[in-house]
């Protein structure tokens, strides 16, 4: 079997396991009590949130730990909004793009219709970016609290000018927040200079149930989990610290590894595009031809259905995917694809392959698109 579904996630690093398996047998304390066995955990957590920190380029005291990349979001739009909100005393818009994650969409939604924010989708070219101009126009339009973008997106892979974009915004004084979860480990994050950056551990080979939101300490905060008051009150509940460690630990070994694993699957990637879209003249690469994720191709097959591509691929042995997991079960276009002009008729024969950080032996690239020529026709003929 050939698994090409990492935008959905990824399987869990050995390295990984072993950096976690002492905090989830011996050291097993919890971080906020006050004995040798919870200070042991406090510790470990503390190194965790250190190298989440160098990793994102941010101070160690504004990383906070999540359940996953939702959260993490969802902590981030919300909380940033509402901690604005509360500190002016009046309502302030959020501006975002409807190509964004639903973490997002709905976190713009719930601000809109329970607190009356003002939502404003920013509208995207056919390869889905966002103009810099179109950004600049909405912040002259009205207040607003805050600017959230997809670093890269997580079906057609397109990489935002995120430098440019937090410029203008940062020119009206306006934070910005990040979704760093799908291009965490495959982009630079230290440089990027957001206000706000969301991450998700499960796309780098830690078990589900563990993320982190990085807020600088200037920007007001308005946590959504209240409790004990643990992550400087910022986020209540009682840390996973074997899940943190695990975090820093995929982190660290994707950025030691970024570099060399970038240029193989970038490669790889490039010749299984190209692969595909001279075997298949009904293909359409959807997305930026080259501003785009290294590990991601996302192709419509007109006159087909993308549900039928995916049986027939993995009756082939591949595993692929028709867009992003959170949509699965879902009949409805994707809206991602809509937003980018595509037609709906058209939008549902989209798949989504992405590949890991292992490189495939030689002249895989090129029989998995004889593979996937192979199942359209199948689907096609049918």
């Amino acid at each position: 079997m050939l698994y090409l579904d990492h935008a959905a996630t990824s399987p869990v690093r050995p390295e990984v396991l072993d950096a976690m398996r002492p905090y989830l047998t011996g050291v097993f304390g919890n971080p906020s009590s006050h004995h040798t066995v919870g200070e042991a955990a406090a510790q470990a957590l503390e190194w965790a949130r250190g190298r989440v920190a160098a990793a994102l380029g941010v101070r160690t005291s504004e990383v906070i730990f999540t359940s996953g990349g939702t959260e993490a979001n969802n902590l981030a739009v919300k909380g940033i909004v509402l901690g604005a909100m509360q500190a002016a005393h009046e309502p302030a818009g959020l501006i975002t793009t409807p190509i964004e994650h639903e973490s997002i969409l709905q976190s713009a939604e719930y601000l809109r219709r329970l607190h009356g924010v003002p939502v404003r989708l920013l509208p995207v070219d056919g390869a889905g970016a966002v103009s810099v101009e179109d950004l600049r126009a909405a912040l002259d339009a009205a207040h607003t609290a805050l600017v959230s973008i997809g670093h890269a997106n997580n079906e057609i892979g397109t990489v935002q000018s995120v430098a440019e974009l937090i410029s203008a915004a940062h020119a009206r004084q306006v934070p910005v927040h990040v979704d760093a979860v799908q291009s965490a480990g495959w982009l630079d994050l230290r440089t990027l200079g957001a206000d706000a950056i969301s991450i998700a551990g499960h796309k780098l080979g830690t078990p589900k149930g563990i993320g982190a939101v990085a807020v600088r300490s200037r920007v007001p905060l308005e946590p959504l989990l209240h409790g004990g008051g643990q992550e400087r009150g910022r986020r209540s509940g009682t840390e996973n610290v074997a899940g943190a460690v695990g975090l820093a630990t995929a982190l660290d070994l994707a950025e030691a590894e970024r570099q060399q694993s970038v240029a193989w699957v970038a490669a790889q990637t490039e010749t299984f595009i190209t692969s595909v879209l001279d075997a298949l003249p009904r293909a359409s690469l959807t997305g930026s031809p080259d501003r785009r994720l290294p590990n991601l191709a996302s192709f419509t097959f007109a006159g087909t259905s993308g549900e039928s591509v995916l049986l027939e691929l993995e009756r082939r042995g591949v595993i692929s995917s028709s867009g992003s997991a959170c949509a699965a079960g879902s009949d409805d276009p994707s809206p991602v694809l809509l937003a980018i002009g595509v037609a709906p008729e058209v939008a549902q024969t989209s798949v989504r392959f992405t590949f890991g950080r292992a490189p495939l032996p030689e002249g895989a690239a090129q029989h998995l698109a004889a593979l996937v020529a192979d199942a359209v026709a199948a689907v096609a003929g049918a």
